[in-house]
């Protein structure tokens, strides 16, 4: 039986997880359609659209993305302590950016007078969506509802364009966190879609790609940020160095073509040494990481420790995480 989402998500164990959404039966997110010879490649970019919405009201990070033609990865990033620093109005401010929000709260927020009663029941209110505006279920609702309503508008059809649940695994260290960014933004090459990270449209790395071309020195912005390895008074941000992460994904997707299949060459990516990773084991991982791991992924410690906090019997995964993560 599926586990609620509560024993799949804690925050004390990490902040970082990777979701996907699938679409039912034969439905389109994106792609031609051969049968029909209709093409849903606009819908690409309502994903992205909504996305950057969502990235000015929530709390949580865009880590990584990949779009495709019947289902989506994000890898997302929960700042719970962001989401603490607001006040009543900015997280008012926020609630309404997507839903109409209580009448009381609109008074307070035009600054009227309220009575004691009043004000507790807007404080009650303002408890209740800072929590759901850090939560990654309500980001999932609010990305996936948004996108199912404009696609059965233009299918003029009713009922579910998705499955019921998305799926999340919670990422316990860096090479996790590694692992799980190159897998997402590899998916078009696995796919056979694009030959390389820079022609793979949709995803986040094409996006960090472009902007590292420029000789810009800001990365995108909706992205969270590569802000080097981990050190102390460490930035908000991804805990790998830009440059690392594009060698290693161009390093990666070039064994992952079929014309490479089998060759592994002997200049390895600095960022598997700093993480003591065996490229076979990566490769592997880059290539299987949503099947091989269910839930929770990181060192055989790490997902222990974990299981037992969110009061897990057994220790699932922990088989893969010894032989791949240890």
């Amino acid at each position: 039986m599926p586990k609620p989402r509560k024993a799949l998500v804690s925050l004390e164990a990490t902040p970082y997880y990777h979701c996907v959404s699938r679409c039912v039966r034969r439905a389109f997110l994106c792609g031609d359609d051969s049968q029909s010879g209709k093409s849903y490649e606009h819908r690409r970019q309502w994903i992205r659209d909504r996305m950057n919405t969502l990235a000015a009201v929530f709390a949580i990070d865009l880590c990584a993305y990949a779009v495709m033609s019947n289902h989506y990865h994000v890898m997302l990033h929960v700042d719970r302590q962001e989401a603490e620093g607001w006040s009543e109005a900015e997280v008012i401010r926020r609630w309404q950016e997507l839903f109409t929000g209580h009448p009381m709260a609109q008074r307070h927020l035009a600054g009227e007078a309220l009575l004691e009663v009043e004000l507790k029941l807007v404080s009650e209110l303002v408890t209740l969506w800072r929590t759901r505006l850090s939560d990654i279920s309500w980001y999932m609702r609010c990305l996936n509802e948004a996108i199912a309503r404009q696609a059965n508008e233009e299918d003029n059809c009713t009922g579910r364009f998705w499955e019921g649940r998305f799926k999340s695994q919670a990422l316990l260290d860096e090479k996790a966190l590694a692992a799980c960014l190159a897998y997402v933004d590899l998916n078009p090459i696995r796919a056979g879609m694009a030959e390389t990270p820079e022609a793979s449209d949709h995803t986040s790395i094409q996006e960090r790609i472009k902007a590292a071309l420029t000789g810009d020195s800001e990365q995108p912005a909706h992205l969270l940020p590569f802000v080097g390895n981990p050190q102390e008074e460490m930035p908000k941000g991804l805990p790998f160095r830009l440059e690392d992460y594009l060698e290693l994904v161009d390093w990666t997707g070039r064994i992952l073509r079929d014309d490479k299949r089998g060759a592994i060459p002997a200049n390895l990516p600095p960022i598997l040494e700093r993480l003591n990773i065996d490229p076979r084991y990566w490769l592997h991982m880059t290539k299987h990481f949503e099947s091989r791991f269910k839930g929770l992924v990181g060192a055989a410690y790490q997902l222990k420790a974990a299981c037992q906090s969110l009061g897990y019997r057994r220790t699932p995964n922990l088989a893969a995480c010894r032989e791949l993560l240890t």
